[in-house]
């Protein structure tokens, strides 16, 4: 069974949600995501390439080519879709003229009440900081 993720995009308003079957714990998913993301600048007209995003929209576009290269593995699912069988959440986040942020979350879903989920806040912030904050931390550290 794989290690389910969702990966929220947001601006003022959430764009759309990419689901990732597998790998999607903070040292796969969240580091590759964050890979990607380090040196990106999000920007509204202004068009830097390369590693320039017009807007979150253009942002979450390129994230999902990076990703979806074939069948299978990554889903696009509609704004606003949760309780996917997550067991971790990515929101990308950010405004004009910065690099993208990140919040990484664990989510723990008991999925015998029809409500009910603990989110864990595992990181928030620029992309690069996750990167430092991955290599700093162990996976025990990680893994709620």
């Amino acid at each position: 069974m794989g290690t389910r993720s969702l990966t929220i995009f947001q601006e003022k308003e959430e764009i759309a949600v990419l689901y990732r079957q597998f790998d999607g714990y903070p040292e796969g998913h969240g580091r590759e995501l964050a890979e990607f993301l380090a040196g990106f600048k999000v920007t509204h007209g202004k068009i830097e390439k390369p590693r320039t995003a017009n807007g979150m929209q253009c942002l979450a576009a390129q994230i999902i080519a990076h990703f979806k290269t074939g069948p299978g593995e990554f889903y696009l699912m509609p704004a606003g879709r949760r309780r996917a069988g997550e067991e971790y959440r990515y929101t990308v986040y950010g405004v004009s003229p910065m690099e993208p942020h990140i919040r990484a979350e664990a989510v723990t879903c008991f999925e015998m009440l029809l409500e009910g989920e603990t989110v864990t806040l595992l990181f928030d912030g620029p992309a690069s900081a996750m990167l430092t904050w991955l290599d700093e931390t162990t996976e025990s550290e990680v893994t709620p």
